[in-house]
């Protein structure tokens, strides 16, 4: 296992202290780290305004709006052709929500991830022209699926809406919207899929209002769907990404959609209490154990419900999934875990693959070996013929790159720097891990490995109050690229430390601080209760504990070690 290294951001100039008079230092600080220097950048963080690029610069927006609007006009039948991931489940409902509120004769499709795999499938085109579908919009896929597109564009006319890393060549599509395409003007290029599809739904929406076509849904109402979608896939909650997961959660918060509220209900969330961080650790998993045991459709179905007693039947069926799905997960890493490590040498590259994983859960199991060993990591579901890989890697190594370099030996592959997937012929796995891991030698050999705790600032405990958390409330959402502030502590004073949870996983501990004890959590922790001190070094970040109606300041703890003499 690793040990985390503690890295304490430099401190700003005075010049920026003075330059902002009215915020408390310690807040100056965070904006600082996170490269928020401008007053214009301040200024609107704090307020919550963003300036809206032009949907046009979006490649091919123009043209995909322009056969949109005639498909509807024309009565054609379209599909929206989605991912499994609650990325792509989101994106699915957004568009065909929006393109059914003009009237559009639509049809949703999201594949099955055990029979057809990711992205566009050729079976999957040939049964929607049998249904009479002449248009197919991609969301969250399509970019790479060049081949299929090539194969069946003689009868299917395709608009690609996607956001993953561009190939060597685009599919040949009548309009590839991407913000990732090399001549993209528009200036922000990591949405999600459903950011994507939001851009597009947006410009068709008031294309349509200016063509004076009835119009019967609502820009606001979709948000909730670009909230979701965004935090649950990993997207940088930094720029336009953050101000629409900003407004996307008040619209979560005020449950207005049906499967929303009865999902919060299974969750044990209140509306009005959900953070981007309750997405990410709550809700996105309950959505994406539909499509990593069975079918995305379910998900789907109930994020579209009008119905609240379905809403409430498909809401207890996903709980009872990620149930399933979380004790299916500990089960395979415990066997990937094993495979990994009996590699003789200490890998640079963590490579498992065996039979009895399932296509669902080895991007789970790749990502758990990722964060405990702090390696790129592999697992692959092996097939008699074709095999299933997902990866998840560190931020010193692009994984999606290395992929790259390993296409002659890859069916198919695509992804982002730190997540991929790919899908290879058996005979070709060792062949792989060799490759990849020859890849991971050169680029990580000679690095000493270890995550680094990034910490905003060496603080008292007394700066830790309610003012200080009203400050930092106001840099919600956190999530990627916009972390939750981290601090340190030394040589806090501990009252008391204990074990809690099952099986005693977690660490409970009492600081004994000046005005009065001062509680603090550290999750997944609880191994190390006897490495605690009678004072011990902390960092942190500070959150609000509510418990039985009472509220109270807590320190999330994310490593500790004892203070030095």
């Amino acid at each position: 296992m690793h040990q985390k290294k503690w890295e304490v951001a430099a401190e700003m100039p005075e010049a920026q202290v003075e330059q902002f008079p009215a915020l408390p230092p310690l807040l100056l600080q965070v904006l600082y780290n996170r490269n928020l220097r401008e007053p214009s950048e301040v200024a609107g963080l704090m307020s919550g305004t963003w300036e809206e690029p032009d949907l046009y610069l979006l490649p091919d927006t123009e043209r995909a709006v322009d056969i949109l609007i005639r498909a509807i006009r024309r009565r054609e039948k379209i599909a929206v052709y989605g991912d499994f991931d609650a990325d792509g489940v989101t994106a699915t409902a957004l568009l065909v929500q929006a393109l059914t509120g003009l009237g559009a004769d639509v049809i949703p499709y999201i594949p099955r991830r055990v029979d057809e795999g990711y992205g566009v499938n050729l079976g999957a085109l040939r049964r929607l022209y049998g249904e009479q579908v002449r248009l197919v919009v991609t969301v969250d896929c399509g970019i790479r699926a060049v081949e299929e597109i090539d194969q069946a564009r003689r009868g299917l006319e395709f608009i690609v809406t996607d956001h993953h890393s561009v190939g060597r060549k685009l599919p040949f599509a009548s309009a590839v919207i991407n913000p990732k395409r090399a001549d993209s003007r528009y200036p922000f290029p990591q949405l999600s899929g459903v950011g994507v599809a939001y851009k597009l739904a947006q410009a068709l929406l008031r294309e349509a209002r200016a063509c004076k076509m009835p119009v019967h849904v609502e820009e606001p109402s979709l948000l909730d769907l670009v909230a979701i979608g965004t935090v649950a896939d990993l997207a940088p909650l930094i720029g336009e990404n953050r101000h629409l997961v900003q407004r996307g959660l008040e619209v979560v918060n005020e449950a207005r959609r049906e499967g929303v509220r009865a999902l919060l209900r299974v969750a044990g969330l209140r509306p009005g209490a959900v953070t981007a961080s309750s997405i990410g650790f709550v809700l996105g998993p309950r959505l994406n154990a539909a499509g990593r045991l069975g079918d995305a459709t379910l998900s789907y179905d109930l994020l579209v419900s009008a119905d609240p007693v379905q809403a409430d039947r498909l809401a207890a069926r996903l709980n009872e999934q990620n149930r399933r799905r979380r004790a299916l997960t500990e089960q395979a890493y415990q066997l990937a875990e094993q495979l990994a490590l009996a590699r003789e040498g200490a890998p640079a590259l963590l490579f498992a693959a065996h039979k009895t994983f399932m296509a669902g859960v080895v991007g789970l199991v790749a990502g758990r070996l990722t964060e405990a060993y702090y390696r790129p990591s592999v697992v692959v579901e092996q097939g008699d013929e074709i095999s299933k890989g997902s990866c998840r890697s560190i931020e010193e190594f692009n994984i999606t790159a290395a992929l790259d370099e390993c296409s002659d030996l890859l069916v198919r592959h695509g992804g982002h720097a730190a997540a991929a997937g790919f899908r290879i012929r058996s005979e070709q796995l060792n062949a792989l891990f060799h490759r990849l891991s020859a890849i991971a030698e050169r680029e990580l050999g000679d690095r000493v490995l270890a995550p680094t705790l990034s910490i905003d600032a060496e603080v008292s405990l007394s700066d830790m109050n309610w003012e200080m958390m009203g400050w930092l409330e106001q840099l919600e959402p956190c999530g990627i690229k916009n972390p939750t502030p981290l601090f340190l502590s030394r040589g806090v004073p501990l009252a008391e430390a204990r074990v809690v949870g099952s099986e005693g996983k977690h660490l409970k501990l009492t600081l004994a601080t000046e005005a009065e004890p001062q509680d603090a959590i550290a999750f997944r922790l609880g191994d190390r209760v006897d490495e605690v001190g009678q004072r011990i070094d902390l960092v942190y970040y500070l959150e609000v504990n509510e418990w039985n109606g009472s509220r109270s300041l807590q320190l999330n703890v994310q490593d500790f070690r004892p203070a030095s003499p």
